[in-house]
């Protein structure tokens, strides 16, 4: 029974979800009334669920060993494009408000490809591929707005999905990001493509002796990125009524920091989306309780910055000692949720 609990005390999801517990005791005894009300619990969802979506396809990339720091501005150019697409087409209803899905997660699905494309065809190193696309996609986005929000979301969008419920208090816009996550889970850990992506980010030369074409399945992950980009992006017009040209400056650094927090190594071959989505809450819990505190909301990116570094370097350390022989790492089949290690 020892044996079994020190091992459960072991796993980095348990410990991340600790982590987070710790984070939430904190700011519960700092301002209990404030901080466990249901308005700021609902709040931290909400806010936490855009973050999840886009968590999603970042987890698939950095476990590839890459890297996207385009999923902000891509988020922005879908909003954008969603936004000019409803408002060409005029109307409330439903079906203008399914144009403009279509429309951001389209954009989104054109940008990934693009970063695809480039990292894998090109072999352009995916740091400077996605800071490129970042640029481009921020620019083209002003350039068509001249810099300024576009506020044309139909009222049947922004009832439904940004302010909506499904049944009492629980918003439809965290149902759907649940959903995204679920899809997420099952895709990662229980098909043949989350298989390719551990194979890739694990070893891509032994994945090509085996048979994976590592070319190809780089460019799908990198466009499903994209795509929930985009995806993120309806989400995001909808929630905010806006386009937030200005807003997603740190987006980037959060969904990052979360999915590294949540135990995705930036080195490849490691991760989960349940830990992603975790790692995700960590910021935006943070931020929620700085504001109640009325601590400067600066000092959030401080934290942030600061665990992300931690997390690296503990993930750091995890692999020399794997080296070293004096730990062990699980097999790729346990990652990936195909097969239990023996005790």
């Amino acid at each position: 029974m020892k044996a079994r609990w020190a091992r459960l005390a072991r796993l980095q999801a348990l410990q991340i979800v600790l982590i987070l517990l710790f984070i939430v005791i904190v700011f519960s005894v700092l301002a209990p009334q404030a901080f466990l009300s249901g308005f700021n619990m609902r709040g931290i969802v909400v806010n936490t669920s855009i973050l999840a979506v886009l968590g999603v396809g970042m987890t698939f990339v950095i476990v590839t060993g890459g890297i996207d720091l385009s999923v902000g501005s891509v988020l922005v150019l879908s909003g954008v494009l969603a936004a000019k697409s409803m408002a060409a087409a005029g109307g409330q209803g439903w079906g203008v408000a399914l144009l403009g899905a279509v429309v951001a997660c389209l954009t989104g699905l054109a940008c990934g490809l693009v970063n695809g494309v480039l990292v894998a065809r090109a072999k352009v190193p995916p740091l400077i591929v996605t800071l490129g696309t970042l640029g481009a996609a921020l620019g083209i986005a002003q350039i068509i707005t001249g810099g300024l929000d576009l506020r044309d979301a139909p009222e049947v969008l922004v009832d439904t999905i940004g302010f909506g419920n499904l049944v009492g208090q629980v918003p439809n816009l965290s149902v759907i990001a649940l959903l995204v996550v679920a899809l997420g889970i099952v895709l990662l850990h229980h098909t043949r493509f989350g298989l390719y992506t551990f194979a890739i980010g694990s070893n891509p030369e032994a994945g090509r002796r085996v048979g994976v074409k590592v070319d190809r399945h780089l460019i799908k992950v990198y466009a499903l990125a994209g795509l929930l980009a985009g995806f993120a992006g309806i989400l995001n017009l909808s929630f905010f009524q806006s386009t937030t040209i200005a807003g997603q400056s740190n987006t980037n650094l959060n969904v990052i920091a979360g999915v590294v927090i949540g135990g995705t190594s930036l080195f490849g071959g490691v991760g989960s989306v349940f830990g992603t989505v975790v790692g995700l809450f960590i910021p935006s819990t943070l931020q929620n309780g700085f504001v109640i505190l009325g601590v400067q909301p600066f000092w959030q990116q401080v934290v942030v910055g600061a665990v992300l570094i931690a997390a690296v370097y503990v993930d750091q350390a995890r692999r020399a000692a794997a080296q070293r022989g004096t730990s062990t790492r699980t097999s790729l089949l346990t990652q990936l949720g195909l097969r239990k290690e023996s005790s």
